[in-house]
């Protein structure tokens, strides 16, 4: 197995595996999965059309970010842990496991998505900074997984002073770099460019999700579960914000970022592909390299979804680094 076949490994269970797998086209959207999503009672949606809040608890705020395709319903089990303890906003994309597309999405086209007001993360990043200003959020802390955690990073980078301290689960800061750490936004482009154009001619069938979703979590459940999340996402915007991951490296901007980092790592589904501990360590080590105050933590056993597939050791080390740099005020 050479490191660049573990690299696309890797980025394949990174970001879901979608451009991995050629869609099939699919006659009608499948049915939404049964955990709606609603709006925080004093929130205008209106403001932020590319993802839909719902809020629970009471206390310090605390921002929950799900992954590509995925609902904020990924994080129903650490809400249940925290809300508590601290006021938790989960966030679920426009696009993504049922939720419906932000208007923009149905006009992307080949020419010029990646700008102006048809861009889709960089909408997600300006108007959650606009939800933390109106809804008067102090330095909330944030947890991403995967697609959030590379927003989390983001939103830090561009307003440093209103982000809290992150908790990034399996993410990096610039995706095209697994495969070639010297790897350029702008070299990364035609890559990017026929992925999305792949990506766009239609969703995955059924048994293509289970089958990525085996290599994303060890529960059958939950296979099921993710797999028919993302059957339910729109290939539209599934698209968009994989060529924007691949086009958008913020390993140089990371020095920006004031708050303390927790970032937690999946190696054990890419163990076939010939990958150890020490060699995914490496990646993340990489890339992170120019972000002050972070700490790495490697999960033994668990796949990309560690808040399901290691459960007991993501909350430990969750609970930990939330006492420490975040502790909920009595």
């Amino acid at each position: 197995m050479t490191a660049a076949n573990l690299s696309r490994s890797f980025a394949a269970a990174l970001l879901l595996g979608a451009a991995c797998t050629p869609p099939a086209r699919a006659t009608s959207p499948p049915a939404q999965p049964s955990s709606a999503v609603a709006a925080a009672a004093d929130d205008d949606p209106a403001a932020h059309p590319s993802f839909a809040v719902r809020v629970m608890g009471q206390g310090r705020p605390l921002i929950l970010i799900p992954g590509l395709t995925y609902p904020g319903a990924v994080w129903d089990e650490t809400v249940a842990r925290y809300q508590s303890r601290y006021q938790c906003h989960v966030l679920s994309l426009a696009g993504f496991g049922g939720v419906a597309p932000a208007p923009a999405r149905a006009s992307f086209s080949e020419t010029a998505p990646e700008t102006g007001t048809e861009s889709f993360l960089p909408a997600v990043r300006e108007q959650l900074l606009a939800y933390i200003k109106t809804q008067k959020l102090d330095r909330p802390a944030i947890i991403g997984h995967s697609l959030g955690g590379f927003l989390s990073l983001w939103l830090s980078t561009a307003q440093p002073d209103a982000i809290g301290p992150l908790i990034i689960v399996d993410s990096l800061p610039f995706l095209a770099a697994i495969q070639n750490p010297a790897m350029t936004a702008e070299a990364a482009q035609p890559m990017a460019a026929g992925m999305r154009q792949q990506m766009r001619a239609g969703r995955m069938t059924a048994a293509q999700q289970r089958q990525l979703a085996r290599g994303l979590v060890t529960d059958t459940a939950r296979q099921s579960l993710l797999a028919r999340w993302g059957q339910a996402s729109d290939p539209a915007s599934v698209a968009q914000a994989m060529y924007e991951l691949y086009t958008t490296d913020l390993r140089a901007n990371l020095g920006a970022i004031r708050q303390p980092a927790l970032v937690l790592g999946a190696w054990a589904a890419y163990q076939p592909y010939g990958a150890t501990l020490a060699s995914t360590r490496a990646i993340f080590a990489a890339q992170y390299a120019r972000l002050p105050q972070h700490r790495i933590e490697m999960s033994a056993a668990g796949r990309h979804f560690l808040m399901y597939d290691d459960a007991s050791w993501f909350f430990q080390q969750t609970d930990a680094f939330l006492g420490a740099n975040y502790a909920a005020r009595k």
